[in-house]
C-alpha cells in the first residue's frame, strides 16, 4: 500500500508533467501576451515558462488571473501585464477543478473564476492543465462541492433561494477556513457553492445560462465551448491530451 507521501509525490509529478506538456505545445517564442491562471498546477506552468530563458521571456508580458498568479509572475521576474490594454492574449493556460468528456469545465474552487473566465475568453487559445483526478465523464462526478457562483454581497441570500428554485439540492455560502466569516473574492464579492443533481449537470451550458440570468450573480464557475485542449498528468507518468471532440489520447 502506497504511503500518503508517495501519493502526494505522484499527484505533484502528474501536475508538473501536464503543465510542461501544455507549455511546450502552446506557448510559442513569438507570443507577446500570455494569461496565467490559478490553482495548484499553475506554479509548474510558470516554472516551465521561466525555463525558456530570459531572452525569450523578455519580449512577453504575463497577465495574472489572481493574486496567486501575480505573485508567481513577480517571483520569477517575468514581465507583469494586465487587461487594461484590452489586447487579445495569445494563449491562456489555467487549471480546472473538473473536466468532462466534452471539455466543459468546473472552475472556481479558489474563487477566481470571474477573472479566469475573462482571460480565457480574451485568449486566442485557452488550455487547461490538471492531474488525473480532475477527469470525468459528467461535471459533478468527481467535483462534489458544487458549482461556484460569485455574487454581489447584497444579493447573496436572494441568489441562494433562486439557485434552490433552479434545482440545487445544496446551495450555501462558502466560508473561510483560516478566518471568521465568508470567503471574499479578489473582486470583493462572495462565493456560493451550489450542488445540482446529475440530470441537470448533464446540460452544463443550459445551467450556466440559467444561473447567469439570476440578478446578483457576477459569474459562474461553469466553462463551456471555450477550452481548446486539456492536458492531464497520469499516475504512471504519461500524459492524456483531450480535445473538444471528446478524444483522449495518451502521450
Amino acid at each position: 500500500m502506497a504511503s500518503s507521501s508517495q501519493s502526494v509525490s505522484t499527484v505533484e509529478s502528474a501536475k508538473r508533467a501536464a503543465a510542461y506538456a501544455a507549455v511546450d505545445a502552446y506557448v510559442k517564442p513569438h507570443h507577446q501576451l500570455i494569461g496565467i491562471g490559478s490553482g495548484s498546477t499553475v506554479p509548474y506552468v510558470v516554472e516551465r515558462i521561466y525555463e525558456r530563458g530570459e531572452k525569450v521571456n523578455n519580449s512577453c508580458r504575463f497577465v495574472p488571473t489572481s493574486f496567486q498568479a501575480k505573485n508567481l509572475i513577480i517571483e520569477r521576474n517575468l514581465n507583469l501585464g494586465d487587461m487594461d490594454t484590452g489586447l487579445q492574449l495569445d494563449v491562456t493556460i489555467d487549471g480546472a477543478d473538473e473536466v468532462d468528456a466534452s471539455l466543459n469545465l468546473i472552475k472556481g474552487g479558489g474563487a477566481c473564476h470571474l477573472r479566469e473566465k475573462v482571460l480565457a475568453e480574451a485568449a486566442k487559445e485557452f488550455v487547461v492543465v490538471a492531474d488525473f483526478r480532475k477527469m470525468s465523464m459528467v461535471l459533478g462526478e468527481n467535483w462534489r462541492k458544487g458549482v461556484p457562483v460569485e455574487v454581489a454581497p447584497f444579493a447573496a441570500k436572494h441568489v441562494l433561494k433562486s439557485l434552490e428554485r433552479l434545482g440545487s439540492t445544496d446551495a450555501k455560502l462558502r466560508m473561510a477556513v483560516a478566518k471568521a466569516g465568508p470567503v471574499v473574492t479578489d473582486n470583493g464579492n462572495l462565493c456560493i457553492d451550489a450542488v445540482f443533481p446529475e440530470s441537470i449537470m448533464r446540460n452544463p451550458d443550459h445551467l450556466l445560462k440559467q444561473i447567469k440570468l439570476l440578478t446578483g450573480v457576477v459569474e459562474v464557475g461553469i466553462f463551456t465551448n471555450i477550452c481548446k485542449a486539456a492536458y492531464f498528468g497520469n499516475e504512471d507518468g504519461s500524459i492524456t491530451r483531450q480535445l473538444p471532440d471528446g478524444s483522449r489520447v495518451r502521450m
